[in-house]
């Protein structure tokens, strides 16, 4: 009996001693510089390598061409990097910083950072920046929902859907 008892303990330790220990992987907080188009001094033509190497915290990634290219998601942050397209999206739920208080922002009080917008559309606002374009989405009462900033202008500004 003793020897059936000793040979489970045996079993039971060395199952545990298998057991990896995982660290949870850590990201600097994201700082957006709306103004110079910048997450953290990244610029949106930033490659995806260099995007995981500094956030290795994403969530997943995606190289589908047809589609969007190459995108690197941060869904629990609510950001997003699309490589292949050279743009940065941001989401109402982004956690970090934004040096210009856009997301929840009314539509009419952008003026005074912005100034006027070059396109518009119902749901939407492109302001001509000095790096490219930013591009804000609105909700139903008009306050910011999402914003995109790219180093191309109108004209060459390829979003996906």
């Amino acid at each position: 009996m003793k020897n059936i008892s000793l040979a489970i303990a045996c079993l039971a330790f060395s199952t545990m001693s298998m057991a990896q220990l995982k660290a949870k992987v850590l990201c600097p907080a994201f700082d957006v510089d709306i103004l110079e188009g910048k997450v953290n001094s990244y610029k949106a033509t930033v490659g995806a390598g260099e995007i995981k190497n500094k956030f290795p915290c994403f969530t997943s990634t995606t190289t589908d061409s047809a589609k969007c290219g190459e995108a690197i998601y941060f869904k629990d942050k609510d950001i997003i990097f699309y490589t292949g397209r050279d743009y940065i999206e941001i989401g109402e739920k982004f956690k970090g910083k934004i040096s210009l208080p856009l997301i929840g922002a009314s539509r009419g009080s952008l003026f005074k950072y912005l100034g006027n917008p070059k396109m518009k559309d119902d749901n939407w606002d492109a302001f001509q920046t000095a790096y490219g374009t930013l591009v804000l989405y609105y909700n139903k009462a008009k306050k910011v929902r999402l914003i995109q900033f790219s180093t191309n202008d109108t004209n060459t500004l390829r979003l996906c859907e």
